[in-house]
This record gives structure tokens, sequence and C-alpha cells, in this order.
């Protein structure tokens, strides 16, 4: 008898242990969010970053960033350098993927116009000539008149297929945004913005060698690999265009020289934050192949188009080779 009330007894101590602890995991939760929502340790420990900087560490998006780190951190009990990188992941494949293929179906859409908007502007400009000769118009006028009437032609066949090209760049204006968000949430809890308990699990929650996600990455290969996925994206991009405009070239070569700038800035920053740069950027580089995938873009209701190819990855290996290549 006194042997069942003593195995009793302890099965009530180690229940009474593990509420213990979830209550005590609740309320360090509760204290890291209540310290990331204080808004006066960050004016403190901006550097004197300035006004304009101060604003935004102190933004509600950017609180709400740093809460959910805090948060995903907890639940998960991984550590730091993993859950920044699972954070990453799971934002980009919640939240643009989904408008990377939103995207993708409006481009098919508009691809597939061309031919229709091609064979209307020459039917419109036949109209026009006859029309104008009809009214003794010049040149000028009767300019005026078929880029008037083809826009407007243009606007109607958007509408129909609810393609219009601004629809295309809601992916831009919400990675663009959540990406700033994040990178300035991951520097107040580098730098102590929301309290010395979070930094100082920032300064051991690295890995292999950048253990200390508070310093930068002095070894540059965060950096360096950061600006070798980015200039990867640019070119498997800039590998499908066979014929390009010169507004195109322009934007290809911006975008490479970002990539090679963000180097040497990725290296000045806390490495937590060049080590969301190179996991969002890597996610960024599988969805865009992901979505070169003929079986995934009809999945995604992704209309065929007609540059659309069976063996994507073959040209995108074939074009990069050829480009690349010192052969002569």
């Amino acid at each position: 008898m006194s042997s069942l009330l003593r195995k009793k007894e302890v099965s009530l101590e180690a229940e009474a242990v593990h509420l213990v602890e979830q209550s005590n995991r609740a309320l360090q939760l509760w204290r890291l969010t209540a310290a990331a929502r204080g808004r006066s340790t960050v004016s403190a420990a901006s550097g004197g970053l300035g006004g304009w900087y101060e604003w935004l560490a102190q933004s509600a998006p950017v609180q709400g960033a740093q809460d959910g780190l805090v948060a995903l951190q907890a639940a998960t009990g991984l550590p730091w350098w993993a859950a920044i990188v699972g954070g990453a992941a799971l934002l980009r494949t919640a939240v643009t993927l989904p408008l990377a293929a939103h995207q993708g179906r409006l481009l098919a859409k508009l691809e597939n116009l061309q031919p229709e908007i091609k064979k209307l502007a020459e039917r419109l400009r036949y109209e026009v000539s006859v029309r104008g000769k009809q009214l003794h118009w010049s040149e000028k006028v009767a300019r005026f008149h078929f880029k008037k009437n083809l826009r407007r032609i243009i606007t109607e066949l958007y509408i129909r297929d609810n393609c219009h090209p601004f629809k295309a760049t809601l992916l831009v204006w919400v990675q663009i945004p959540m990406w700033v968000c994040v990178s300035v949430a991951l520097r107040n809890c580098s730098v102590g913005a929301i309290g010395s308990e979070v930094q100082e699990q920032f300064s051991s929650g690295g890995a292999l060698w950048f253990t200390d996600l508070t310093a930068p990455d002095s070894t540059w290969i965060l950096p360096v690999s950061l600006g070798l996925v980015n200039l990867l994206i640019v070119e498997i991009f800039a590998s499908q265009k066979k014929e390009v405009s010169r507004f195109q070239k322009l934007a290809t070569n911006f975008f490479r020289v970002v990539s090679v700038v963000m180097i040497p800035v990725a290296a000045t920053v806390p490495s937590s934050m060049a080590l969301y740069w190179l996991s969002s950027s890597f996610m960024g580089l599988s969805h865009n192949l992901l979505l070169r995938s003929p079986t995934f873009r009809r999945l995604c209701c992704i209309p065929r188009t007609k540059s659309d190819s069976d063996t994507p990855y073959k040209d995108i290996v074939s074009a990069l080779t050829t480009k690349y290549s010192f052969k002569k």
C-alpha cells in the first residue's frame, strides 16, 4: 500500500514539475514579446542612426516581426540560427510563393494576348489609314488616333482577361517591405533593442563558423554565398529572354550590380541578418526553379504559353553553359 502511495506521489510530483516548466516557458515567452513591444529601448540601442531608422525600428510591422520570431523560436525550441532559416522558409513558402504563382498566371495570360493584340493593331492601322485619307489627316494626327485607340483596345483586353500588368507587381510590393521588416527586427534582436536576454541568446545561437549571430561574419562565407545565389537568380531570369529590350538589359545589369554590392553590405551587418538574407534568397531561387516545372505550373493553373519548355532545367543549364563557356 505504501509502495503504491509512493508511486502516486512520484507521478504527481513529475506532473507538477512538467506544469511548472510549461508555466516558466510561457512566462519567458510573455516577457520576451513584451520586451519586443517596448519602444524606449529601441531608441537607445539604435546607435544614432537617425530619426527615420528609429521610426522604422519602432513601427508596428517590425514589432510584429519581432514578436513572430520570438514566438517561433519559443514554440519550436530550435536554436536561433535554425529558427531564422525556418522563418525565412516559412515566409517565402506561405506568402511569396502563392504570389509568385499568381504573377506567373498573369504573365502567361499577357504573353498569350500578344498575337491577338498584334492582329488587332494591324486592323486598326488599316482603319486609321483609310479614315485619315477620308478626313485628310496628317501623319502626326493619324499616329495620335492610332495610339489612342490601341491603348483603349489593349485596356479592354486586360479587363476581359483580368490580367492588367500592374497586378503582376503585387509580389514586389509585398516581398520588399516584408524583407525590410524582418531584417530590421533581426537587427533589433542582435543589438539588444528588445532586451538583453534575447541578445544573449543570439550571441550563442549560431552554428558552424558563425556561432555569434550578433557579430558580422568575419569569414565572408555568408556574404559571398548571398551574392552568388542572387547572381544565379538574375542569370536564370535573363537566360529565358531570347529577345531582350534595352530596358530589360538595363534592369538585368542593375540587379547584377545590386547582387555584388550586397556582398560587402552583408559583411558589415550581424550574422543573423546575413543568414536571413541568404536563406530568403535560396528559397527564392528554389521557388523560381519550381515555377519552371510544367507539372507545378499545371498545378497552379498557369496557362501554357508558346515560350514554355517541356525541359526547362535542361534549357537553363544549356543557356548558362553557352553564355559563360570559354570554348571557341
